[in-house]
């Protein structure tokens, strides 16, 4: 059979020409291996090289199986202010965020609460008083970016070892009910012989209100009839943490 050549079907009035030209390849993306390139560049210079929102785009790369998390990043770390506030809002704070489903929102909140314990270790086993910068690590990732006011405790041994850390009151945004017999009550049921009392500001300022200052006084009281030692009362918010023994105030 003889040969037909394709110029000759091009001439023919009946045929378009353009159906035999080659096809426009599409640009690839700009994203197209950058995950491989990232994770490259996390290996040979180490994950404190990175950035906040690379290392949060590594991390976001297991949530997201495809496609340039580099936006979703950087919008979270826009709306919550910084890696620690990403990692300190609720899974419903998430889910304002475009892009953020059920799944990035979990995956964030584990992330977070391997950070906790992490801090929560390094008290755990450890006389409290003497591992201050380890309590106020672990306080400031526990509850510098709690949207709500919520009041802690943490009950002490006779080493000062830490027994249980525990919330004794939720609130507002601006008050959380305390009840110092209640403190007292539990302090006697896990035989504490010191607490150190914990609660955070969610307006980011951690300076002590007259209402703190009464509120530790009461507490101080019952727990002085027990026996047991009132160390600190530490006020957190994202603008540091207040110590009232570092203010006089206990």
């Amino acid at each position: 059979m003889e040969r037909q050549n394709p110029s000759a079907f091009a001439e023919s009035p009946g045929l378009q020409p353009e159906l035999w030209a080659p096809r426009a390849t599409k640009p690839a993306p700009h994203h197209l291996g950058h995950r491989e390139r990232l994770r490259e560049r996390a290996r040979a210079g180490g994950l404190a090289a990175l950035p906040d929102y690379e290392l949060l785009e590594a991390f976001l790369f297991r949530s997201v199986a495809r496609g340039d998390v580099k936006p979703l990043a950087k919008a979270l770390l826009a709306r919550f202010g910084g890696f620690s506030g990403v990692l300190g809002a609720t899974i419903d704070e998430l889910k304002t965020v475009s892009g953020v489903g059920d799944a990035v929102a979990l995956d964030i909140k584990l992330l977070h609460e391997a950070a906790l314990r992490q801090t929560r270790e390094a008290i755990g086993k450890r006389r409290v008083i003497s591992s201050w910068t380890a309590l106020l690590a672990y306080v400031r990732t526990a509850l510098a970016h709690e949207t709500r006011e919520q009041f802690r405790v943490l009950f002490l041994d006779k080493k000062n070892q830490l027994i249980a850390d525990e919330v004794l009151g939720r609130g507002t945004v601006d008050h959380a009910p305390v009840y110092p017999r209640e403190v007292a009550r539990r302090a006697l049921e896990l035989s504490a012989s010191a607490l150190i009392l914990v609660h955070n500001h969610p307006s980011g300022d951690p300076s002590p209100s007259s209402a703190d200052v009464d509120m530790t006084r009461q507490v101080a009281d019952a727990a002085r009839v027990l026996r047991i030692a009132v160390h600190d009362h530490l006020v957190v918010g994202r603008d540091g943490v207040a110590s009232f023994k570092s203010l006089g105030l206990l």
